[in-house]
């Protein structure tokens, strides 16, 4: 089997199973285990449909960086639970799903899965730095379309894209984001600066849709040469679109260090993190074993394994 690399945006599957099982699954203590469940059946399907050999669950170690925050202080503010100083935000989550985020990280460390996260920077921003220094074929697992600037079939990064969820899952390439947007992956974060992004609580420039945004990195290319054009009066930029991006100059200085997915982050290596997948035995394989008729993982720890020992 040729080496692939599958990262995975942890927050974002868990939260999915969590939805997509139902939470009257429960340990015998009442405690809820959907979404253990659900994410073990997902990475299980996942990296056998794939042919994955190598996987890294990206965790969001901050989920809102205090510097994304310092640029724009609505950031992911509607997501707020409690603020507190000197530590990551809070985020809301239901409180059946908080109870699991443990059961989560136990799991994965049993099954030998390698969990990497990075101080002050989220889960993208680790997608981000191993998709592009991977010297392997990269599949990115995600149902965040802000991942599609990562996108790159000459290098070849696709996501395995999960927002229609797990039954209509699209793998997305060069072509059907251009298809989507009508922007290449390189030009997607531009486009969602100009766009906006209430999921995100980024406000985008006012009077510009997704329609205009593509149109223009179409004419310009970029968005600094955009703006470029716009503080040219020599420039064929219609005076209402030079005037609705003047309006929004001091957004448009800070809003790309926000959107764009940090690249160059410092992080162990496939090898130093253990990403290469294996079947899982001795001790590890009895405990997982234990726990999944200790907490009702039913048959999601049995199809994990199964799913590993194809990697002997």
């Amino acid at each position: 089997m040729p080496d692939r690399l599958m990262l995975l945006d942890t927050a974002s599957l868990y939260f999915r199973a969590f939805y997509g099982v139902p939470d009257t699954i429960r340990r015998a203590d009442g405690t809820p285990v959907n979404a253990v469940r659900g994410l073990l059946d997902m990475i299980a399907r996942l990296t056998t449909d794939y042919d994955a050999t190598h996987l890294v669950a990206c965790w969001d170690d901050d989920w809102r960086p205090q510097w994304r925050v310092d640029l724009i202080p609505t950031y992911k503010s509607h997501r707020v639970a409690e603020v507190l100083a000197g530590s990551p935000d809070v985020e809301v989550v239901p409180d059946a799903l908080e109870v699991q985020i443990p059961m989560i990280r136990r799991v994965l460390d049993l099954a030998g899965i390698a969990v990497v996260g990075a101080a002050e920077h989220e889960a993208d921003d680790v997608v981000g730095t191993y998709a592009s220094h991977a010297d392997l074929p990269v599949d990115v697992v995600t149902g965040d379309r802000d991942l599609f600037q990562v996108v790159d079939d000459a290098r070849q990064v696709r996501v395995i894209y999960t927002a229609r969820g797990m039954r209509n899952l699209e793998v997305v390439t060069d072509v059907v984001v251009v298809g989507k947007y009508r922007v290449l992956p390189e030009q997607y974060a531009d486009y969602a600066t100009l766009r906006g992004d209430a999921s995100d609580g980024l406000p985008g420039v006012a009077g510009i849709g997704e329609k205009t945004a593509a149109s223009l990195l179409g004419e310009y290319g970029t968005l600094d040469s955009l703006l470029e054009a716009t503080a040219d009066s020599g420039s064929a930029l219609s005076a209402s679109v030079r005037a609705k991006l003047a309006a929004a100059a001091g957004y448009l200085t800070v809003a790309p260090a926000v959107v764009k997915i940090v690249r160059d982050l410092e992080l162990p290596s496939l090898e130093e993190a253990g990403a290469r997948l294996h079947p899982v035995v001795g001790e590890s394989r009895t405990e997982l074993e234990r726990l999944a008729t200790e907490w009702n993982l039913g048959g999601s720890v049995s199809r994990l394994l199964d799913a590993f020992d194809l990697r002997r």
